[in-house]
């Protein structure tokens, strides 16, 4: 068991590796939309690859979701054949978003080192392909909001 601090400061080490490892400008939030981001997780159960919808704007997230959804068989077709669609997704806050995401396969905690290189791959190889999808799609996606 490891007290807050060491925690903190494992999860601080996991994403100062990770960036070392990977030098590489994400998209992340930067995709012109607000409260639509692409994310990376990492915890102690699992890491993950998301886009999130989470505007408090009920309209705006069902529209934007069902935008990525008519998309769906290209995204999964071309792009990311593991992504999971969750339009009730329940972060650890309790928030339910909207989230379509791609599970890390293989066992990771962020408490154990030896499962740090695996998930770096991981964010490494899927996150690209999702933000392409995002590049190849994005003035239809955008066109339902603007």
């Amino acid at each position: 068991m490891f007290s807050k601090e060491e925690s903190a400061q494992l999860r601080k080490q996991f994403w100062t590796s990770f960036g070392k490892s990977f030098p590489r400008k994400w998209i992340l939030y930067n995709t012109h939309i607000k409260d639509f981001s692409f994310k990376f997780v990492a915890n102690k159960k699992e890491a993950m690859v998301c886009l999130d919808i989470e505007s408090f704007d009920r309209v705006k997230n069902q529209l934007l979701f069902e935008q990525i959804v008519d998309l769906k068989n290209i995204l999964l077709e071309e792009y990311l054949p593991k992504a999971i669609f969750d339009d009730n997704y329940q972060l650890e806050n309790g928030k339910i978003i909207h989230r379509i995401y791609v599970k890390h396969q293989e066992t990771f905690t962020i408490h154990n080192k030896d499962t740090w290189q695996a998930a770096y791959e991981f964010f490494n190889e899927t996150m690209p392909q999702f933000e392409q999808f995002y590049e190849d799609y994005e003035d239809f996606i955008k066109q339902v909001i603007y």
